[in-house]
């Protein structure tokens, strides 16, 4: 039953020096198994190569040794989905995600064309703004079947981005909403960078939400992308960095909120070479779960919902913000409302950001786990915080949606 405890993991590991990561060695580790036992393609493949501390292993050969990796090394740490379980659940509070993506900087893998093209979309707003009538125009003129049928979009390797693909919102969000209420105050929404054309219900949930509990909201258009993506896959993320920092720092605002957990824990992540701008960015930033539970006003009463509903903890949520205990608080403040914790919330859905366009095979098979799962929950609703586990799932059949979208429902009318 525990024989993953009994692994042989030996390898010496170079000392680190005064400026270079801490990585420990491996006579340090406790050998309890916990990373192991908690990392979701040890649980696909069973195999050692397939845990957190042979990835570390690989991850010391590229930071402190400075020595190449094997073919197959390569492939088991790309295999990773960047869930952060193992760093959650280690003794010695490992920074796993962090070591990762210096790992990946350091590897500096050339992005083939079709992966230059998402990185450019991303970057560049105008370019996605432009793009959005064109998808919206392909999914009314009935050529996906077709198309899909053609095998064309499997030969690009499209057809596993072309499956998440929905209804874009065309329209851009204006720069200021004010309060519905007595104001109380001001803040900034991140919207971030596919999520404000696809996500743009749970935005204006979100507005509706603050503008009801008597927050003016600003979003600043010059604002950009997370830089996550980027991040995690070897690419440099400091222009997205910057430019949030300054854009954010700009406003005369109380709070900076997101709506996403995976943007929300690239952005709490921020470093800079301006230390002092950073920190000023940081302190304002909060989870907006956490700022309407403590500043939701006595006297707002939502309407009653018999709903049955599962709450899906992201692993951004649960393994880096945190804070997933807000999400059922919020909720509670819905009078009727049933609610309970998706079984076996501990295990990554298989979304992983790009994960699930990159690996889309490791992906399926955590996605038809996940799905299971919530096929027994026998749950009316399944709401999650994070936009990327709701796309993929949703894309397969599940029906999720943002906590906020259920609580904008729910309030009185004006």
């Amino acid at each position: 039953m525990f024989d993953f405890m009994d692994m042989e993991y030996t390898e010496p590991v170079a000392a680190a020096g005064p400026n270079e990561p801490y990585i420990p060695e491996a006579s340090e580790c406790l050998r309890c198994g916990l990373c192991v036992s908690s990392c979701p393609t040890f649980r696909l493949f069973r195999i050692d190569e397939e845990t957190p501390r042979r990835r570390l292993r690989s991850i010391s050969k590229i930071l402190l040794e400075k020595l190449p990796i094997s073919a197959a090394e390569r492939r088991h740490l790309d295999n990773c989905l960047q869930c952060r379980a193992c760093e959650t659940v280690c003794p010695g509070r490992m920074a796993y995600g962090q070591l990762f993506d210096q790992a990946q900087a350091q590897l500096k893998a050339a992005p083939d064309w079709l992966a230059k093209l998402a990185f450019r979309l991303v970057e560049n707003r105008r370019w996605r703004v432009r793009l959005m009538p064109w998808l919206a125009v392909y999914l009314k003129s009935g050529l996906q079947k077709p198309l899909r049928r053609s095998g064309l979009l499997k030969k690009l390797r499209l057809a596993d981005a072309e499956a998440l693909l929905a209804k874009p919102a065309l329209q851009a969000l204006a720069s200021r909403y004010p309060a519905r209420a007595a104001t109380r105050g001001r803040v900034a929404l991140f919207t971030g960078c596919i999520a404000e054309h696809f996500d743009r219900d749970t935005l204006l949930a979100a507005i509706k939400l603050l503008n009801a509990t008597g927050y003016e909201v600003l979003i600043p258009r010059q604002q950009s992308c997370c830089g996550a993506i980027h991040q995690h896959n070897g690419q440099s993320a400091a222009s997205f960095i910057d430019t949030n920092i300054r854009v954010f720092n700009s406003l005369d605002v109380e709070a900076v909120l997101h709506t996403a957990t995976a943007c929300g824990a690239m952005l709490s992540a921020y470093q800079s070479g301006d230390g002092e701008a950073t920190e000023r960015f940081r302190q304002r930033l909060v989870d907006i779960n956490d700022f309407l539970l403590k500043r939701w006003p006595d006297d707002l009463q939502l309407l009653p919902c018999s709903l049955k509903v599962a709450v899906h903890e992201p692993c951004s949520q649960r393994n880096v913000l945190k804070n997933q205990q807000a999400v059922y608080a919020l909720l509670q403040k819905i009078p009727d409302l049933s609610i309970a914790e998706l079984a076996d919330n501990q295990t990554c859905c298989g979304a992983g950001g790009s994960y699930m366009l990159t690996h889309p095979d490791i992906a399926g098979q955590l996605l038809a786990l996940k799905q299971q799962t919530i096929s027994a929950s026998s749950a009316d609703l399944v709401v999650s915080s994070n936009f990327a586990c709701a796309v993929y799932l949703n894309a397969h059949g599940s029906k999720l949606e943002h906590p906020l979208r259920l609580l904008a429902r729910q309030l009185p009318a004006a």
